[in-house]
């Protein structure tokens, strides 16, 4: 009897030794991101800017971040 108990409470341990591994959690290949200003097309793009245009696309950017997203410019600065 005392024998059944030292194997139950050894294969317990050793399952429950099995939940605390880890897996490694990668993705097998790794894909290169296109930039932006190649992609960007639809209706959601400003009117007059065509795809590939990389100097219209910072220049995009850069207004929506000083016009849209600046709180101190949006309130006159005061």
């Amino acid at each position: 009897m005392r024998r059944f108990i030292v194997i139950g409470v050894s294969v317990a341990s050793a399952l429950a030794l099995l939940g605390c591994g880890e897996r490694q959690q990668s993705a097998s290949t790794r894909k290169a991101d296109a930039h932006p200003y190649t992609t960007a097309t639809g209706t959601h793009t400003a009117s007059g800017w065509k795809a590939g245009d990389a100097v219209g696309w910072e220049r995009q950017m850069t207004s929506r971040t000083q016009n849209g997203q600046n709180e101190y410019t949006r309130t006159g600065g005061r």
